[in-house]
């Protein structure tokens, strides 16, 4: 659950069918391994799909999720450790309430996160249930005593959210595993992004993902900034996806034509449930779709090629050529008239035209006829 920060202003984005293609040259050769998957440039985009608070505090549900989940396409689902005592401290000073501008204005922090955290308890449960599905699960701590619980769990992966981007000490425990990471960079400088990828290298963690965010809840497009993920890729020589809170799956789409190699995405059975985070989730059938253009988008890149494709090659006779469109005695002359540049293309390539007006025909030739070299005397 992140700390709130903008108000919610409608539900649905248009859908963007349209995608720019934007690629920078990145990095080739880093890639991460999650229970033997390969995640990076040139692999299938890894699909995470988020519970966070939607589960209501009901187990059940929590379990009805992930199943949705694995059946709408994700190839992970990821969890958040921590309790309202971890996270902050039950205060009524001004600093602890949540301000104007937000759907949990008013509220205090330790209460929200208490409605929001997922019990600890579960979260074994939640993996076995998870492994039976063959789906990854890895969760969020945000404190050591989280990453502690979840080293007992034996997760694959951890996950750092973007407001712990700069705790330092957390990041020095977790790059100590020297398991995979996967980090979220909203409301990073690119110094102190940087600074958590050095800090997780130099505790032993080479294996890092960082995905592009805008900590917005949800976040305008026009914010997201995609381009920036080639870019980050580059600099720091890393693979990065994207973590999105827009109301659309236009954004995911669009960012796998920059490189991202991670989309992860807030999952709900049902906005109408309610809860903190439900109304920037996607529900089964908006989730499947995602997955689905991401497949097609990222096909669709392919590699950078000139050849003529197979199935080209079938439809060049439809290119336009030079034909004799009147009855032509031997003798005469070619003329704008009795001599088009027409489909299909069995004469002469169209850019002959302007050296067979005017010449003559080597014998009599009908209409219809497409025009070749021993046809011009």
């Amino acid at each position: 659950m992140p700390f709130p920060a903008t108000k919610i202003e409608g539900f649905r984005y248009g859908y963007v069918y349209g995608v720019h293609y934007y690629m920078h040259n990145i990095s080739m050769n880093s890639s991460i391994i999650i229970n033997g998957r390969k995640i990076g440039p040139n692999e299938p985009v890894y699909i995470i799909a988020e519970l966070s608070a939607n589960h209501g505090q009901d187990f059940s549900r929590a379990v009805e999720t992930i199943h949705a989940m694995k059946e709408s396409g994700a190839d992970a689902v990821k969890l958040q450790t921590y309790t309202a005592d971890t996270m902050t401290i039950d205060c009524d000073r001004e600093e602890f309430k949540i301000g104007k501008g937000t759907i949990w204005e008013g509220k205090k922090l330790f209460d929200l996160y208490k409605e929001a955290f997922t019990p600890w308890e579960w979260q074994p449960k939640l993996k076995e249930e998870a492994q039976k599905l063959g789906i990854d699960l890895f969760s969020t701590p945000f404190d050591a005593s989280a990453v502690d619980f979840l080293e007992e769990m034996d997760v694959p992966a951890y996950k750092i959210a973007s407001f712990e981007l700069t705790d330092i000490p957390l990041l020095e425990k977790v790059g100590s595993l020297k398991k995979p990471v996967i980090m979220s960079t909203g409301m990073g400088t690119f110094e102190e992004i940087k600074e958590a990828v050095d800090t997780l290298r130099n505790a032993g963690t080479d294996e890092i993902v960082l995905l592009k965010c805008t900590s917005a809840y949800p976040a305008d497009p026009s914010d997201i900034n995609l381009l920036t993920i080639s870019d980050l890729s580059e600099k720091l020589n890393i693979p990065v996806g994207l973590s999105d809170h827009t109301l659309s799956i236009a954004v995911p789409i669009a960012a796998v034509s920059v490189g991202a190699c991670v989309i992860e995405k807030h999952f709900t059975i049902s906005r109408d449930a309610g809860g903190p985070d439900s109304v920037f989730s996607l529900e089964p059938s908006e989730f499947k779709q995602m997955v689905e253009e991401v497949r097609v988008a990222q096909k669709a890149l392919g590699k950078i090629s000139y050849d003529v494709t197979e199935k080209e090659q079938t439809s060049r006779v439809f290119r336009r050529s030079v034909f004799v469109v009147e009855d032509i005695n031997e003798g005469e002359e070619f003329n704008a008239n009795n001599t088009r540049v027409i489909r299909p293309s069995y004469g002469l390539p169209p850019k002959k035209i302007k050296d067979i007006i005017g010449k003559k025909s080597a014998k009599t030739i009908g209409k219809g006829t497409p025009l070749t070299d021993e046809l011009i005397a």
